[in-house]
């Protein structure tokens, strides 16, 4: 029975480094008839320049020993040190140095096998192809790992996008340096929209093609089908996209991934030519069901964001009252969908004793941090409600604070404008301080405040500021004016300035200053301006 011819055993180029025509022709002869492709050299030098010639690309190299400007030693040693050429195998082959420390000398100094002449054909072949066999799978071992630690860190770089849109990108640069080919990623992101990213191969940059829509027509006839979990299909192509390579005709390997039932597959697509084996296939099924895992997180995480944030609003005001002598605006911003939800929060309430605003924050970022909020404005409303003034409100919240466990921290800066005294009482527990313009344009920076709520220290009575018809109190929490690198004591005179230079209306106030302070959407941004008639 004949053993088929293994893949690793195929023919090769092979380089001859010899100076003697003879045998130049006798071993060509033998290594030709066997399938080999042979490139001749007559020396030393020529060989190490055909060794390292793109052009030429030999798999293995037969050095005589005796050569007459270097030994074959020397010729081995060179190449075995040049990157270009340092994986090529070496076999030396000699007529004359055929004593055994000739060999362990050969060995030695690099050779990978050492023949002596005559050589039976049989055994040049045979010791051919086994230099091959070994070479050819270290060489394929090695390009494994290097593929698989390509593969992880792409993986990193999935798992720790933000958007569909930066998936798509690493997606498709991380696939074109795995496979080294040109690659189509095609996601469909939160949102309901198709993404499609383009590499025209490794080190390329990724490049939005549009935004094309999932032919329905390739789920029908693709493996996958509706079914959770990895495929690839390869053939012919029928999708009316561009593709990175250019070529519409060309047969692709199309894999396709999803993670839950009913979602739209992640789609890497990718030459045929380039996952010739089942190796390669392996590593593209593997990429893509990556990228759906991390598409699916991205789902998740949306969805699970949308309803923090439909929870957390449900804890702030509904509407703001509508006192005669005073008017009223706010803004509320909350963190980008790519942040935890806060524990900002305002508040307004109409009491006998006049109009309380407050704006606070609830210390951390995290769905708990928005329940004590909310727990913390129900009370706040309450007290208020009761006519307590700002500094009693602050004590009785130590209490709410303290059945928490953990104990949370918060700033809060509570304004009553009690109109029977002709002042505003200002309490703050570590909060940013108000902006107070008088009708004169004169604005300040109130800075007088006592201790953070939580840590159940004793609260100074409330500050007061003449009520005059015409003065304007603005307030807002940190994630307006706090940036990293930026100093506080700069950020609190530049919202000093954006006061004093903004409009009148309370409504347009709040615009400008969001204007000017963009919020950076790492925290929430609450705004509360109001002007006395």
């Amino acid at each position: 029975m004949t053993i088929p011819r293994q893949p690793d055993e195929k023919p090769a180029v092979v380089l001859l480094v010899d100076d003697n025509p003879t045998n130049r022709y006798v071993l060509g002869t033998t290594l030709r008839r066997a399938g080999h492709q042979v490139v001749e050299a007559a020396d030393g030098q020529e060989g190490l320049a055909r060794a390292a010639d793109p052009q030429v690309r030999p798999e293995v190299v037969l050095v005589d020993v005796r050569l007459p400007d270097m030994t074959g030693f020397e010729v081995c040693e060179r190449i075995k040190v040049d990157p270009r050429t340092a994986s090529l195998p070496v076999i030396h082959v000699s007529a004359s140095a055929i004593s055994a420390s000739d060999r362990t000398q050969g060995l030695n100094r690099g050779a990978d096998a050492y023949l002596t002449e005559p050589i039976a054909p049989s055994e040049l072949l045979a010791t051919v192809t086994a230099t091959l066999r070994y070479t050819r799978a270290r060489r394929r071992a090695e390009l494994l790992a290097d593929r698989l630690s390509l593969l992880n860190r792409t993986t990193l770089r999935l798992h720790s996008a933000l958007s569909a849109e930066a998936l798509a990108r690493s997606a498709t640069e991380g696939a074109a340096a795995v496979l080294a080919c040109p690659v189509d990623v095609l996601l469909t992101g939160p949102e309901g929209r198709t993404t499609h990213f383009a590499s025209a191969g490794p080190g390329a940059p990724a490049e939005r093609i549009g935004s094309p829509s999932l032919p329905p027509e390739l789920f029908e006839r693709h493996p996958l089908g509706d079914a959770v979990g990895a495929a690839v299909e390869s053939g012919p192509s029928a999708w009316p996209i561009p593709f990175a390579d250019g070529d519409q005709e060309a047969e692709r390997a199309v894999a396709l991934a999803r993670t839950k039932p009913g979602r739209p597959p992640a789609a890497v697509v990718v030459p045929a030519a380039a996952v010739p084996s089942s190796a390669d296939t392996d590593l593209l099924t593997q990429l893509t069901h990556t990228t759906a895992l991390a598409l699916e997180a991205l789902r998740s995480y949306d969805e699970e964001h949308t309803l923090a944030l439909k929870l957390q609003r449900s804890f702030l005001p509904e509407a703001l009252p509508s006192p005669a002598d005073v008017e009223l605006a706010v803004r509320y911003a909350p963190a980008s969908r790519h942040a935890e939800i806060g524990g900002d929060f305002y508040e307004a309430v109409q009491t006998p004793e006049g109009l309380v605003l407050a704006v606070g924050d609830v210390a951390g970022h995290s769905l708990e941090a928005a329940m004590v909020m909310g727990q913390v404005r129900h009370a706040l409303r309450a007290y208020a409600l009761d006519g307590h003034r700002p500094d009693g409100i602050q004590t009785r919240l130590e209490k709410v604070l303290a059945v928490n466990s953990p104990v949370r921290a918060a700033t809060l800066c509570i304004v009553q404008v009690e109109r029977a005294a002709g002042v505003l009482r200002i309490s703050n527990a570590g909060h940013i301080p108000p902006v107070v313009r008088s009708p004169d344009g004169t604005t300040t920076l109130l800075h007088d405040h006592g201790p953070l709520l939580g840590l159940d220290l004793p609260h100074p009575p409330p500050a007061e500021v003449p009520l005059l018809p015409g003065t304007e109190v603005v307030l807002v929490t940190d994630g307006l004016i706090e940036r990293r690198g930026v100093d506080l004591d700069e950020a609190l005179e530049a919202l000093r300035a954006a006061v004093a230079s903004g409009p009148v209306a309370p409504g347009a106030m709040c615009d400008a200053l969001l204007a000017a302070f963009p919020p950076d959407g790492e925290d929430d941004v609450a705004i509360l301006a109001a002007r006395l008639r």
